[in-house]
């Protein structure tokens, strides 16, 4: 059965699980889909994943449509869900819709995702306004990293945890349909997960939310720049990867491949 914005609500309700991947292209995007996650997020970490950029700030409403689109055609289950990058939501309310309605429109994304608290209340409540879901992100937001000075844990004092837990309860009643947890402390966490009736997907987050998502570069172990500390390698694909592309190398300089077999 397809995935909605629903399915999401009832899982809250009913105590079950919610289990997200990002991907950014068609044949990942397809294989994913057929392992029963229930949503797809096409995030701007592609701008780090995918085109080697130091952060997610360079990315484009033009990039986020190109790889979206790519997303969607393989997808037939999952709830896609696409990020808006930086700057597609920050100058006007207008301009908020406008991009979020590309990237449903033209990116075929069956929400919309977009980072901040407080500050972004009134671009929550348009766009929902305009029959678009949204999904919130809240903590570690890395549209936000030349102010935190890093990619850094958030809400580990008293006066942040609250002003997260506040901020969590305003997405919720902008109309938010989830909220992503990112890189706060768990227990923090928890209390957030109790404090909303919408679904709270952690992501260095702890267990308490009411799901999970990571990058699928990372839990594969493809990404090789890094590998964060709440990121776990569920088998190493990169390893493989590696493996078979020397394999590869080798055979064709010891002209072993390819062989009667493979040829016409």
């Amino acid at each position: 059965m397809k995935k909605s914005v629903t399915t999401f609500l009832k899982a809250k309700k009913e105590g079950n699980k919610l289990a997200l991947l990002t991907a950014y292209d068609y044949s990942i995007a397809k294989m994913i889909d057929s392992c029963n996650v229930d949503g797809i997020l096409v995030g701007d970490s592609l701008g780090m994943v995918c085109l080697g950029y130091r952060d997610t700030l360079p990315v484009r409403i033009e990039d986020m449509l190109h790889h979206t689109k790519a997303v969607a055609r393989g997808v037939e289950e999952a709830l896609v869900i696409a990020d808006m990058p930086f700057m597609s939501y920050h100058t006007s309310i207008h301009e908020a819709i406008h991009n979020a309605g590309r990237l449903v429109q033209e990116g075929n994304a069956e929400a919309i995702k977009l980072e901040g608290g407080a500050r972004v209340l009134r671009q929550i409540r348009a766009i929902v306004k305009a029959q678009i879901p949204v999904m919130g992100h809240l903590g570690l937001t890395p549209q936000s990293v030349k102010i935190f000075g890093g990619f850094k844990v958030q809400g580990k004092n008293q006066d942040a945890a609250q002003m997260l837990i506040d901020d969590a309860k305003r997405l919720e009643d902008a109309g938010a349909f989830s909220i992503v947890l990112e890189c706060i402390p768990a227990v923090l966490a928890a209390r957030i997960t109790e404090a909303v009736s919408v679904p709270t997907i952690g992501i260095g987050a702890g267990e308490h939310c009411d799901g999970q998502i990571l990058v699928y570069h990372d839990m594969l172990g493809i990404y090789p720049d890094s590998r964060p500390k709440h990121v776990k390698v569920f088998v190493d694909a990169g390893a493989l990867m590696r493996q078979g592309i020397k394999n590869y190398v080798d055979e064709v300089k010891e002209s072993t491949f390819p062989t009667k077999e493979h040829s016409f």
